[in-house]
């Protein structure tokens, strides 16, 4: 069948692109917004690259509070610790990028939804109803090339927010008139080049054997993504951004503009700016900025040399410190469309693809979530036998349920997680 020109946002549908259809999701969803009569759900995922010290991670039993999570106490009943649950994967420092999918890298182009992550699945359920449908935040310097978290159904990674400067204009600051007029015709550009590659597409199809044209389709995905964020820029040029309750803050690297980036996503939420968010903590997390002189990496294998795991525990509770505060801010924050707090609608997720940095492993990870409408409970023990694992992903495909997606399945998930259930 022909790829149809006319109307352009209709081709994929026209030209009956399987492998497209999850995004019309999307659409389907923003053009029901306004007849939404359910409070706004969202979605936080936090991650980082080194995992967390086991022997300070996971507690004695499962009514106790470890070294690290001693900081979450004052919401013991607002989050879970999960036990025994990974992507059962193996690759070191090079599967920590799969905390979010379930899935490695390279195996991402053979699969349907093509290897995407968690928050992004989000997004797309929330399309248009928010001027950002995720903020990504991380750094484009680290070990293995920067933030590597969050993933497109087209395999492509998600380049990350730098920090809390380019987040806060993102959020707060319009562009002056001139500025939004070269924008708008930008835009308009872009949507005439992506007739030009439509009309190409349709003549090339003809002469396509069955296996190029597979190609083609995931080609044409890629473009249908591209459309969407035309459209959304469009949509939301003539809309205001809201007045920020905060001024501008600077850059000072990742380890002081953690706190920062965490007030700021509370700020967009808040607001309604967005209602999905990812932070990575990766290796740009300057030790030496906690008064630490070795380097985070390098203590993350602390060879079992008691001096660096104290040193490698004082790094990780920062970060899970700031989790905290990130979840008391959550908590006094109301919802304007409701009577709940943020963390009430807020599903929080912290965690990492790596569960012990020293043995380069990524089983067991930790695995904490907090708000979000669950009914928490100290610890859900998953079995951990060979032959029974539990994906990670069985979590995610809970997630999502309340997050409001349609789905039994996520990656390599076997269903949803037993155990887990909503207040």
């Amino acid at each position: 069948m022909p790829i149809s020109r006319s109307p352009r946002r209709n081709f994929l549908k026209a030209a009956g692109i399987s492998i497209a259809l999850p995004a019309f999701e999307s659409r389907r969803v923003a053009a029901a917004s306004k007849n939404d009569a359910g409070p706004p759900k969202r979605m936080v995922c936090v991650g980082n690259e080194f995992g967390m010290y086991p022997g300070s991670f996971w507690p004695e039993d499962e009514q106790s509070l470890s070294p690290l999570l001693e900081p979450l106490a004052n919401h013991r009943k607002n989050f879970t610790l999960f036990s025994h649950l990974d992507h059962d994967l193996n690759g070191g420092h090079f599967a920590v990028h799969t905390f979010l999918t379930g899935v490695k890298a390279v195996e991402a182009k053979s699969l349907p939804d093509g290897g995407i992550s968690l928050d992004q699945r989000a997004a797309e359920h929330v399309g248009s109803q928010t001027r950002f449908p995720s903020l990504t935040v991380g750094s484009e310097s680290g070990l293995h090339g920067g933030c590597r978290m969050s993933w497109t159904r087209t395999g492509t990674r998600v380049p990350p927010i730098e920090g809390p400067r380019e987040l806060f204009r993102m959020l707060f600051i319009d562009n002056d008139s001139k500025a939004k007029a070269a924008a708008t015709n930008r835009i308009s550009l872009q949507e005439s080049i992506l007739d030009a590659v439509l009309g190409d597409a349709n003549s090339l199809a003809r002469r396509l054997n069955p296996s190029d044209k597979n190609k083609l389709d995931e080609y044409l995905s890629s473009v249908r993504a591209v459309e969407l964020k035309l459209e959304l820029d469009r949509r939301w040029q003539k809309v205001p951004k809201p007045k920020p309750s905060i001024d501008e803050p600077t850059d000072q690297g990742l380890t002081r503009d953690l706190p920062k980036i965490y007030d700021l996503i509370a700020l967009a939420l808040q607001t309604d700016s967005t209602r999905v968010a990812t932070v990575e903590v990766g290796g740009s997390f300057a030790a030496s900025d906690l008064g630490i002189k070795k380097g985070y990496h390098g203590l993350s294998h602390h060879g079992q040399v008691q001096e660096n795991i104290d040193l490698l525990v004082q790094i990780e509770r920062y970060q899970v410190e700031q989790f905290a505060r990130f979840l008391d801010r959550l908590d006094s924050m109301r919802d304007a469309s409701t009577d709940q707090t943020l963390l009430e609608s807020t599903s929080a997720l912290f965690g990492s693809g790596m569960g012990n940095a020293n043995s380069h492993t990524n089983h067991d990870l930790p695995i904490v979530l907090a708000g979000g409408g669950f009914k928490h409970q100290a610890m859900i023990d998953s079995p951990s036998a060979a032959n029974r694992r539990v994906p990670l992903s069985n979590l995610f495909v809970s997630m999502l349920q309340q997050f409001g997606v349609e789905t039994d399945s996520f990656a390599k998930s076997t269903g949803t997680l037993t155990g887990l259930r909503t207040a």
